[in-house]
C-alpha cells in the first residue's frame, strides 16, 4: 500500500437536516439457522469476545426483539468492524461498548464480527442479511457506505446502521459525529500548549516556536475534514503556528505511524494529534521516544491506552457508544422511527469534546481551559465557522 510522507507547510495555507423517516417494524423472518459462507464464518469471533452483556444465544427462531419490559425474546445484533478492527481502543470498541451497555438493559445478544478488508463488505453484510438472525446490523465505518447501497435496498427487511456516513433508505441509521469540531477543539488545545512551558515525566515543549503535527489515516475526505479543522483550531490560537502533516495510507501500521510522527516531532513538533484509529498508538511511542507530547481520538486515549497516559495531553472524542446504545435500545423497543434517518450529533448534544489527559487534569496553564471554554461556546452560537468537508459537518 502506498504511505504518504511527511509534509511540512504553514497552517495559513490550508482551506477548510436531519431527516427522520418511518417504516413498520421488520418482516419476521423465517425461522431456522442460517448456513453462513466461509468468508463470514472467518471474520467472526462469536459472542465470546463481543460479549452479550447478560443477553442469551439467538434460538434462529428470527425474533422480533424484546418487548423493552424484560420479555424473554431476544433481539439479535450483529456488529461489523471498520478496517482497523476491534481492539483498537477506540472507535470500534466504542461501538461495541454501547452495544454491550444496552444489553445491560434489555434481552441482546451480540455477534461481533471483525473484518477488515474493505472488498469483503458487501458479502459479509449480504451473508449477515439472508441469514435472517439479526435484528440489527451495526456497520462501523464510512468503509461500509459502498456496500450498504447496494444491500439495503436488497434487504429491505433488515434493519442497519451506519456509522460515519448515510445510505438513503428507510431501513437504515446513520450516526455521524462532529469529527471537524471535536478536532478543532484538538488544535485548540495544541495551539495554546506549543507556546506555554510545560515539562512532564521527560517531555517537555519548545515554547519560543509555534508548531505542531497531524498524522491521519487514510488521505481521503473524512480524515481530510479532520485535518483542515484541527489546523484551523490551532491557527484560531495562534496565526503564525506551523502544522506539519503526514498520512500512513491505513489505519493499522502503527511502525509508519511513529515514523511519520518521530519526523514531525524532530522538525519542531511539540505535539502530534492523529486521526488513524489503532495506528495512532504509534504517534504515542514516537512522542515517548522524543520526549514531546501527543493529542488522541475517538476515546479519551489516556484511559484506553494508560501506558502512554505520560505524553497524551488530552485526546478529541465522541460518545459513539451513546449511539449504538441508542439505536440498540430503539430496535429492542420496536421503535425504529424514533432512530430512523440521518442523525448528525455535535457539541450542542454534547456528543463531542475534547478533554484533558488524566495525568495532566489540573497540570496545565488556565489559558487551556480558557481557550477550549471559548472556542466551544463560540461554535454553539455560530461565531466560529469550522472548516469541513466530509459527512457530519453541521
Amino acid at each position: 500500500m502506498m504511505v504518504n510522507g511527511s509534509v511540512n507547510h504553514d497552517a495559513s495555507e490550508e482551506s477548510g437536516g436531519e431527516t427522520t423517516l418511518t417504516m413498520d417494524r421488520r418482516t419476521l423472518l423465517a425461522s431456522g439457522s442460517a448456513v453462513v459462507g466461509s468468508t463470514l464464518l472467518a471474520g467472526c469471533s462469536g459472542n465470546g469476545d463481543g460479549g452479550d452483556g447478560g443477553g442469551t444465544d439467538s434460538d434462529g427462531d428470527g425474533s422480533d426483539g424484546s418487548d423493552g419490559n424484560g420479555g424473554s425474546e431476544t433481539t439479535d445484533i450483529a456488529i461489523v468492524s471498520s478496517p482497523a478492527g476491534f481492539d483498537d481502543n477506540a472507535f470500534n470498541d466504542l461501538a461495541l461498548e454501547g452495544l454491550q451497555t444496552a444489553a445491560e438493559e434489555y434481552d441482546i445478544s451480540i455477534n461481533q464480527v471483525e473484518e477488515t478488508e474493505q472488498s469483503q463488505y458487501q458479502s459479509v453484510q449480504a451473508e449477515l442479511a439472508q441469514s435472517g438472525d439479526y435484528d440489527l446490523i451495526v456497520l462501523v465505518s464510512y468503509n461500509h457506505t459502498e456496500a450498504l447501497s447496494q444491500n439495503a435496498p436488497e434487504y429491505q427487511d433488515q434493519y442497519w446502521m451506519l456509522i460515519n456516513d448515510y445510505v438513503d433508505e428507510p431501513n437504515v441509521t446513520g450516526y455521524t459525529w462532529a469529527n471537524h469540531q471535536m478536532s478543532y477543539l484538538a488544535g485548540v488545545l495544541a495551539g495554546t500548549m506549543t507556546t506555554e512551558d510545560l515539562s512532564h515525566e521527560g517531555g517537555s515543549t519548545t515554547p519560543d516556536s509555534a508548531q505542531v503535527g497531524f498524522v491521519g489515516g487514510v488521505d481521503g475526505s473524512l480524515i481530510n475534514a479532520f485535518e483542515q479543522s484541527y489546523v484551523a483550531g490551532a491557527e484560531w490560537v495562534n496565526g503564525d503556528v506551523d502544522v506539519n502533516v503526514g498520512y500512513i495510507g491505513n489505519y493499522t501500521d502503527t511502525d509508519t505511524a511513529a515514523d511519520i510522527a518521530s519526523s514531525q516531532y524532530n522538525d519542531g513538533a511539540d505535539i502530534v494529534y492523529h486521526a488513524a484509529a489503532a495506528a495512532g498508538r504509534g504517534v504515542f511511542e514516537a512522542a515517548q521516544e522524543n520526549g514531546r507530547f501527543a493529542i488522541g481520538v475517538d476515546a479519551d486515549q489516556s484511559q484506553t491506552l494508560p501506558d502512554f497516559q505520560d505524553v497524551i495531553l488530552g485526546s478529541a472524542v465522541k460518545y459513539i457508544n451513546e449511539g449504538t446504545r441508542e439505536v440498540a435500545a430503539a430496535v429492542a423497543e420496536d421503535n425504529w422511527s424514533t432512530v430512523a434517518g440521518a442523525n448528525t450529533l455535535g457539541l450542542e448534544d454534547e456528543a463531542v469534546d475534547c478533554v484533558i489527559g488524566q495525568a495532566f487534569q489540573g497540570q496545565l496553564p488556565d489559558a487551556v481551559d480558557a481557550n477550549l471554554e471559548e472556542a466551544k461556546q463560540a461554535i454553539v452560537d455560530g461565531d466560529i465557522e469550522v472548516p469541513c468537508t466530509a459527512a457530519g459537518c453541521n
